[in-house]
């Protein structure tokens, strides 16, 4: 008896070392703010449009996050991570359940492994640097995200590594199986990138190629996988160039902070090879480059008070001798914290388009301004402004 009453109390015990060693976490942001957009395109021309919308500073979502201690530095984890509209209550990217993030896998003091839906390469060491994933929000991403540093774009069916960290360096990779019978490269999508961090010196870089990204299950349309071509690329800048066989993005930025101030910068090149792949397009076979360049400033004016400024630049693809398009973008914001899981902010962002693009059929046309995450202007110009909180839990 007096056994049996040890061997119990040593599995209780062994059971609650196991229970200690393993955790999952309930974790969530909710952000809402009212808008103003100038030039709204509908049927009867630019509109104003006044309006409440969720997830503009940061994406609203909730989450679980777990680790277990395997023993001898191993530990399993997964993530599940949902996205929804506050105003109306709807799921997130095209209605998917864990549409933000979805993934198992095992970490050590090698590097971690996991399995899923997941974030390439660019936007995990150079997105970061970018004023749209800092206080200017989703608004104040590059012209249509057209080169997925605000990561509208995730990649499903990824294996994807990160390496520990090396003195401040870090480095991985991910590849996106394309998941097509006889066809290995349809679809498929595969990054490189790095990182380092020491002290005041953040940089990062990073590769991101993707095949056919506009077809069903490509890289364009992985927020709600519809079944037709193309269904995704809504964008006022490149859906003309959507039919490109290879998606390529190479990009690169770094931040110096001083005192309470920090300036940044980023570049990238935007790749768009073998054009007319899904559908006609007068110059079918060619391929077309953007280039996109920002610098931002912040200030932390008291630890509860952020200001801001950026400005962008984004120079379009040639198009058979006619004049380039070009995208002057501006954003200022104030990011006031009232404990350290809410704030409100306000922000604003302003742009001008030049030049020629693509309309979706491949037909030159004038271009337009195309704030990212809004619908495209009816004209050259563009305004927005929001008045917002985030609460973060």
């Amino acid at each position: 008896m007096k056994k049996s009453l040890l061997a119990l109390a040593a599995l209780g015990a062994f059971a609650g070392v196991a229970h200690a060693q393993s955790s999952v976490t309930l974790y969530g942001i909710v952000d809402e703010g009212f808008n103003m957009t100038t030039n709204v395109k509908t049927p009867s021309g630019g509109k104003h449009l006044y309006n409440l919308s969720s997830g503009v500073l940061q994406g609203s979502r909730f989450g679980l996050r777990g680790t277990e201690d395997l023993g001898g530095g191993l530990k399993a984890i997964f993530v599940l991570e949902n996205g929804f509209d506050v105003n109306n209550g709807k799921l997130g990217q095209g209605g998917l359940m864990f549409g933000r993030q979805a993934y198992v896998g095992l970490s050590s003091q090698f590097g971690t492994v996991t399995l899923g839906r997941q974030y390439d390469s660019v936007v995990d060491y150079v997105g970061p640097l970018e004023v749209g994933d800092q206080w200017g929000g989703s608004i104040a991403a590059h012209p249509s995200d057209l080169d997925n540093f605000n990561n509208s774009f995730r990649t499903n069916n990824t294996v994807k590594y990160t390496s520990a960290n090396y003195g401040g360096l870090t480095f991985g990779g991910t590849y996106s199986f394309g998941g097509q019978a006889g066809n290995f490269s349809q679809n498929q999508i595969w990054s490189l990138g790095a990182g380092y961090s020491n002290g005041p010196l953040v940089l990062g870089v990073g590769y991101l190629n993707a095949r056919t990204p506009a077809n069903a299950g490509g890289l364009f349309n992985t927020p709600s996988a519809p079944t037709a071509a193309n269904a995704a690329v809504t964008s006022g800048v490149y859906t003309g160039f959507a039919s490109a066989n290879t998606y390529q993005v190479i990009g690169a930025g770094g931040a110096y902070t001083f005192g309470a101030a920090t300036i940044g910068a980023t570049y990238s090149n935007i790749r768009f090879g073998n054009l007319g792949a899904t559908y006609a397009s007068p110059f079918a076979g060619q391929s077309a480059t953007f280039n996109n360049a920002e610098i931002n400033f912040k200030y932390q004016l008291t630890p509860a008070l952020l200001v801001g400024a950026a400005y962008d630049y984004t120079r379009g693809a040639e198009i058979n001798g006619q004049s380039r398009a070009q995208y002057h973008q501006g954003a200022i914001g104030v990011d006031y914290f009232l404990s350290k899981r809410t704030d409100v902010y306000v922000t604003g962002v302003y742009q001008h388009a030049l030049g020629d693009t693509l309309d979706a059929t491949g037909k030159v046309v004038a271009a337009t301004a195309s704030i990212a995450s809004l619908t495209p202007s009816a004209s050259q110009n563009q305004f927005t402004a929001r008045v917002g909180i985030r609460h973060k839990f």
